[in-house]
């Protein structure tokens, strides 16, 4: 279970010098607008503290951490809904991400260009961004709408009659300029709606790319502080980022990177603040399998059961559950072997309904697949 978001934002805001960054790749980052023509993806690995002791600990001849793709989406302009510049078809690319990393410029420098050469204003920016998704999940839900509203009346589909009413009270807040993500829906609308894949439905992630100076303490920034604030209306997290500071950290070497990052007073790169927000805000969660073989970092999503875990790793697991032995990060660090654990009556034996925790190092019990 991958976590994969989309990074967005109006042309010449960081977004491809920070996708470089978090990736360490060298995709083209230039100075004029659609620099970004085909949408660049990257894979990176999860920084978790808790992944390296666990290897400390176990010295496995594998280890596999957890991992997050990114998608660096071309800068969307005004019309992009209508196809203006590179249009609906880096739209329909945002629609297969679990969330949106918004990239908002907060920096002001004379040297880079600013969207139609006008003044840099974050809360402006936001808007112009949000309206182009708005006005595309408009055009998707009213297509819907008229293909089913007909065959709701005839039928009598309880399901279909449901579909209408929550598309009629989507379009009725994106028409007055709010996001879907806004309108309050249970879980069997939210569910009724789900394959239409709305893009102001999805969590979003405001980055504001702010300059080395004010990287430190971000309060400085005027527009920084416009977007935390717009941020936290609308129930959404804000992160600073000095995207062109994350690139030049992603080349050095680690122990350069760790005291650049102390002097700071932080141990985060960008790439992690990004990667923990996302995992909170779309209530992900990690579990570990450990052993002299492999440790290895699973994501999951809160809420899930030992055996639905099980199915993370193989399918078969779960069809075969049995049963699992769980025991926490905390107590394997405090008693170092699993044989302490033991002795220390911390290892745990559960059924399929267990719910597993954040930090939870899980043995999988299942059986044996007749052929």
């Amino acid at each position: 279970m991958g976590l994969k978001a989309g990074i967005v934002g109006l042309p010449n805001v960081g977004k491809s010098t920070l996708f470089n960054a978090i990736t360490n790749s060298n995709i083209l980052a230039a100075n004029y607008p659609f620099a970004t023509i085909e949408p660049n993806s990257g894979i990176v690995e999860i920084n978790d503290e808790r992944f390296s002791n666990l290897v400390s600990l176990y010295n496995p001849k594998k280890q596999v951490k957890a991992t997050f793709e990114f998608t660096d989406v071309a800068g969307l302009v005004k019309g992009a809904s209508k196809g203006e510049g590179l249009g609906n078809q880096f739209l329909g690319n945002i629609r297969n991400t679990d969330a949106i990393i918004h990239v908002v410029r907060c920096f002001i420098n004379d040297q880079i260009l600013t969207y139609n050469g006008r003044e840099v204003n974050s809360i402006n920016d936001v808007n112009e961004i949000n309206l182009e998704l708005i006005l595309s999940d408009l055009e998707v839900l009213n297509k819907r709408l008229e293909k089913i509203e007909k065959q709701a009346a005839v039928t009598k589909d309880k399901e279909k009659q449901l579909e209408c009413n929550v598309i009629k009270k989507l379009v009725e807040a994106l028409k007055n300029e709010k996001l879907a993500s806004a309108v309050e829906l249970n879980n069997e609308e939210k569910q009724v709606i789900s394959s239409l894949n709305l893009i102001t439905l999805k969590p979003v992630i405001y980055v504001g790319n702010v300059d080395e100076d004010t990287y430190s303490n971000p309060s400085n920034n005027p527009n920084y502080n416009a977007l935390e604030k717009y941020a936290k209306e609308n129930n959404s997290q804000c992160i600073p980022i000095c995207a062109k500071l994350e690139e030049e950290l992603s080349r050095v070497s680690k122990e350069d990177r760790d005291m650049y990052l102390s002097s700071l007073q932080t141990s985060l790169t960008g790439l992690d603040k990004i990667a923990f927000t996302s995992y909170t805000l779309l209530g992900l969660r990690t579990f570990f399998t450990a052993g002299e073989d492999e440790v290895r970092a699973w994501t999951f999503k809160n809420g899930m059961s030992a055996k639905e875990c099980a199915g993370i790793i193989h399918s078969d697991f779960e069809k075969f559950f049995l049963k699992a032995e769980v025991f926490s990060y905390d107590d394997i660090m405090k008693y170092k072997s699993e044989h302490a654990l033991k002795e220390a009556g911390k290892i745990q034996t559960v059924g399929k309904d267990y719910l597993v925790k954040d930090g939870d190092i899980l043995y999988i019990k299942s059986a044996a697949v007749k052929k």
